[in-house]
């Protein structure tokens, strides 16, 4: 019995020692979108800054956001912009003054879907744990 329990308590002890695999995030786009898979980091950078903003066919490409405050939104921010969200608003504060708007913002992991689904041109991100219904998937961000 002891033996069982020592057993039991070195799996759970195992168990909790084992790191948690990060969130990866899938960059995603509407299924009308004609680029050829994967983008870059580069790529999907300069769209989401407003460098890149016209697709290969000619068409706008409309990048989307999540809120500020999800934790997917600074996870892609950190990786994929390499800033923070500090210096992100600073960034479209600048922008602003340029004429041009930020990202959509949608506040959902369903919301986001749901809007890349229905608006061509569109390209947002989820997270890789999300299946990736009815939309295409352009990137993997570890």
């Amino acid at each position: 019995m002891t033996r069982l329990l020592l057993a039991l308590t070195a799996a759970v002890a195992l168990l909790l020692a084992t790191p948690a695999r990060a969130e990866g995030i899938l960059v995603i786009a509407n299924p009308s979108v004609a680029v050829a898979a994967p983008l870059t980091q580069t790529q999907i950078a300069a769209i989401y800054l407003l460098r890149l903003t016209i697709w290969p066919d000619g068409s706008h490409i409309i990048p989307v956001n999540r809120e500020v405050a999800s934790r997917i939104r600074a996870a892609f921010t950190a990786s994929v912009l390499h800033e923070d969200n500090a210096s992100l608003a600073v960034y479209w504060n600048q922008m602003h003054f340029m004429g041009k708007l930020p990202p959509v913002v949608q506040e959902s992991e369903p919301a986001m879907l749901a809007f890349i689904r229905a608006v061509p041109g569109s390209i947002g991100y989820i997270s890789d744990t999300t299946a990736p219904l009815g939309v295409q998937v352009l990137a993997h961000v570890p």
